[in-house]
């Protein structure tokens, strides 16, 4: 395979509970004790995305999807680890230095109704970038670069002069889809840009972007709970769970053949037609804290599978004879 668009190498994201120094600061036993919490929303992810592929990231809520998400755009500082693109290192970048890279890469939101300005006419939403970017341009230029986008979503152009406020949902995010294509972009990393959509809706939503795909010959980095939307639009899947991948497979592969226990379980749960479902795997115990990490595997206080080794040492992504990664010791060692 060609070398990757983007890549994740060893990502981690921390979030402070700590507070100032002197909210740290207690008195025990006679004696001063610092004391410092985190939440440890990504734990070591590398993930390589490849031009013109959809890969999604799949998990439960909290596992830490969107974090890589908003890391990856440079909306979040990582705490250790790099992002490269196209080969270069862009998560040191400061200035002007990441210019470039802020029209390559583009992002559509998970809320639609929070991620256009109120104050702004749509025309204005959408010219605002293409200034930015392209400061070359005329006016006239700019409105025709405009108009194009709207067309292009399914957007009347005569509707540039209104308010994000009298579009539904659905309208929203095709403005929001035609905002991130104004610029020409080569990555868009779309963050669950359906969830929050009738049903009807998502599947206008989702033909549009795979559409925007083809045509434009987009890479998408698919962020989203929805496994019916994985299989629909997916090439690769990457399963997370507590801040870590403990799957990466290609859709058609993992949907047919889940090797990691966690994702077994995942997939058992989607609804089906029977009503005995003898094939649902129905977890034990609760989801660890991502504050107080278990040591060793995250997924052993709930894997049937687990043994020692599961509950002392943390599992690396390991490739298997039908392509898939997984990390995980059981199969591994063929226990599984």
């Amino acid at each position: 395979m060609t070398s990757p668009l983007v890549e994740i190498r060893g990502l981690e994201k921390r979030f402070d509970l700590s507070g100032s120094l002197l909210e740290q600061i207690t008195f025990k036993g006679g004696r001063f004790q610092r004391k410092q919490e985190a939440v440890h929303a990504i734990n070591g992810v590398d993930l390589q995305v490849h031009k013109g592929e959809a890969l999604c990231v799949v998990g439960e809520s909290g596992c830490g999807k969107s974090t890589v998400a908003r890391t990856v755009m440079g909306l979040l500082s990582p705490s250790a680890g790099e992002v490269h693109y196209d080969g270069q290192r862009i998560d040191n970048l400061k200035g002007r230095d990441v210019l470039p890279y802020r029209r390559k890469m583009q992002m559509i939101f998970q809320n639609p109704y929070a991620s256009l300005n109120p104050r702004m006419t749509i025309q204005q939403t959408l010219e605002e970038p293409i200034h930015f970017h392209r400061p070359e341009l005329s006016r006239d230029e700019v409105r025709g670069k405009v108009q194009e986008v709207m067309a292009s979503v399914g957007i009347d152009p005569d509707w540039g002069s209104r308010f994000g406020h009298e579009f539904s949902g659905g309208q929203r995010q095709r403005i929001a889809i035609a905002r991130a294509l104004a610029v020409d972009p080569e990555f868009i990393v779309a963050d669950e840009p359906i969830s929050a959509l009738d049903v009807s809706i998502q599947a206008q939503v989702l033909n549009l972007l795979m559409e925007a795909q083809e045509t434009r010959n987009l890479t998408y980095l698919f962020i989203t709970h929805d496994l019916a939307v994985v299989e629909h639009f997916g090439t690769r899947v990457a399963v997370m769970y507590l801040g870590r991948v403990c799957e990466l497979a290609e859709t058609k592969t993992l949907f047919a053949e889940p090797r990691h226990p966690y994702t077994q379980a995942l997939l058992s749960a989607i609804p089906k037609l029977e009503d005995d479902r003898p094939n649902y795997i129905r977890l034990q115990g609760e989801v660890p804290t991502p504050v107080n990490l278990p040591s060793g595997c995250v997924f052993h206080g709930r894997c049937p599978y687990a043994n020692d080794r599961c509950r002392q040492q943390i599992p690396q992504l390991i490739t298997t004879d039908s392509g898939t990664q997984v990390a995980c010791h059981a199969v591994e060692e063929g226990r599984l």
